[in-house]
């Protein structure tokens, strides 16, 4: 029978009709419109025809992309996601055209308090304590509402528990929480003999921009 000669189309295939460059044109689109790193699963969202193994492979051909152009601005994985950003070289004009933006350091109790969070989480408010040697409620509520520390549950059912968010990742340039210094590079920062330059802060300063 003629049937017997009849190719079935594997619908599976069809997906592949999607060539490399227009979903790397759509996974750019997408990073552009977008304030924040965006997760594949928020790009399966737009794309849910696509594997993430697909996006992956599309987002590293786009990166490589920006490399091989030598473009002023280059794909990075932060806060969970991706995100298109300027490179450093050209941080000095970006500055003078936002003339607006005022760095705001966070207090060094604040900073300190991150710090802890940062390494220890998830954390409770009492524990958070013991290892300031004073009660940091006031300054938990300020990370609070920067949006730096969130609340991911509560221990024993009780005592709520706080770790790091994915603004904290964003504001300081962490891909994710194991690109903080160690433990050893703190202790060789803080073993500097008297005289030394002073060590860079373990956080990077915190920017916000000025309100109208």
């Amino acid at each position: 029978m003629d049937s017997e000669y009849v190719t079935a189309v594997d619908p599976i295939e069809e997906t592949d009709l999607m060539s490399d460059e227009k979903l790397k044109s759509i996974l750019e689109a997408i990073l552009f419109a977008a304030s924040e790193p965006i997760s594949l699963d928020e790009f399966q969202s737009a794309l849910p025809e696509i594997g993430k193994r697909t996006l992956r492979k599309g987002l590293a051909e786009l990166s490589d992309d920006y490399e091989e152009m030598g473009r002023s601005f280059h794909l990075v994985e932060i806060a969970n996601g991706y995100q298109i950003c300027s490179r450093p070289e050209y941080s000095e004009w970006i500055e003078k055209f936002y003339t607006r933006q005022v760095r705001v350091t966070l207090s060094p109790s604040a900073l300190e308090t991150l710090a802890i969070v940062a390494y220890k989480q998830p954390i409770t408010r009492a524990d958070v304590a013991t290892i300031r040697g004073v009660n940091s409620d006031s300054v938990l509520n300020s990370l609070l509402e920067k949006g730096l520390v969130r609340i991911t549950g509560r221990k024993d059912g009780r005592s709520l528990l706080f770790s790091t968010t994915d603004d904290f990742l964003q504001q300081f340039g962490l891909k994710d929480a194991s690109e903080l210094p160690s433990l050893d590079e703190i202790d060789e920062l803080l073993s500097l003999p008297n005289g030394s330059e002073p060590p860079e802060p373990l956080l990077p300063v915190v920017t916000e921009e000025a309100t109208a």
